[in-house]
């Protein structure tokens, strides 16, 4: 059987479609936040969630348990995006009052998120291997019903962080800039923490809550390698994310191997690419450019290297 016949093949597969449709929708719409957290320095924001977010698929399965329903961990994906939301506004009401530091804040979730999930897991008549699929994905249980989750909830993110880019990178680059210019500072960072739950949830599936960071931030990383702009970057970051999630989930059709860290070992390998690449790829010199481009009468600055 030739190549075109194979991949022919994979494609029509219905459960290669969800799968492949589920992906891509992770791969774009991931690295939209990752690029705001990677600007605000919070890269490690979507493995603290995905641990709270762990809790919660324990709880709706315990709720579903409980509800007989079949099967029991129908309300996993509802009760990890409810849990992932209140644990990603509650660290950053905690970093906007001051109360602790951003990294204790973030140690708590991380040991919190994966306590209580073991245990409320374990009252709920599963064990710890029904949270295997969680933590390291499980994209070959995707249903359709998974697939329309999936749109509507990338959908969200996508609109949010591209909708409201400038907004976003305002209060991302200078906070106190952003709040004299009269932008809902506080609001903007608390949708920035709800819209990065809600991406943690998406891509659950695919790469798992331990890997799901991995798949915000390494496309951002390799973007920042060869962009030279916010924008470019959140592009090439995104194509990049595609590339991954397709590339490594086509590549787990023919071979035995996890999806989620197949997609993930590949988008580190293009980032080793375009690092080992860069020095030999002449980059066009960035000249002087406006810090705050809202200021009428606001001075030009060059930036470092432009002299």
């Amino acid at each position: 059987m030739s190549v075109v016949d194979e991949v022919v093949g994979m494609l029509g597969d219905p459960f290669m479609q969800r799968a492949l449709v589920v992906a891509a929708l992770v791969g774009l719409a991931a690295p939209v936040i990752g690029t705001y957290l990677v600007q605000r320095r919070l890269s490690l924001l979507g493995d603290g969630i995905g641990h709270v977010a762990l809790t919660g698929v324990a709880l709706g399965w315990l709720v579903g348990n409980a509800m007989e329903l079949t099967p029991h961990d129908a309300l996993a994906v509802p009760g990890a995006v409810v849990a992932a939301v209140v644990g990603a506004v509650t660290i950053e009401l905690v970093r906007q009052h001051g109360r602790t530091s951003g990294d204790v804040a973030l140690a708590l979730l991380f040991y919190g998120g994966i306590a209580g999930g073991v245990l409320i897991i374990s009252q709920a008549g599963g064990t710890n291997a029904n949270l295997v699929g969680y933590l390291f994905g499980s994209i070959s249980t995707v249903s359709t019903g998974d697939v329309w989750l999936t749109v509507v909830l990338a959908g969200l993110v996508l609109g949010v962080g591209l909708g409201l880019r400038s907004a976003l990178f305002a209060i991302s680059q200078d906070e106190e800039f952003a709040r004299a210019s009269g932008l809902p500072v506080r609001a903007l960072n608390l949708l920035v923490a709800v819209v990065a739950a809600l991406t943690v949830t998406v891509a659950m599936r695919v790469v798992g809550v331990l890997l799901v960071s991995a798949l915000m931030i390494v496309p951002v990383a390799v973007a920042q390698l060869v962009a030279s702009s916010f924008r470019r970057t959140m592009g090439v970051a995104m194509a990049t994310g595609v590339v991954a999630t397709v590339a490594g989930l086509s590549t787990t059709y023919w071979y035995d191997a996890s999806p989620g860290a197949t997609i993930v070992v590949l988008a580190l390998a293009m980032y080793a690419l375009a690092a080992a690449a860069r020095p030999f790829v002449r980059r066009r010199p960035s000249g002087p450019h406006d810090p705050h481009p809202q200021l009428d009468d606001d001075v030009q600055v060059a930036t470092p290297g432009s002299r």
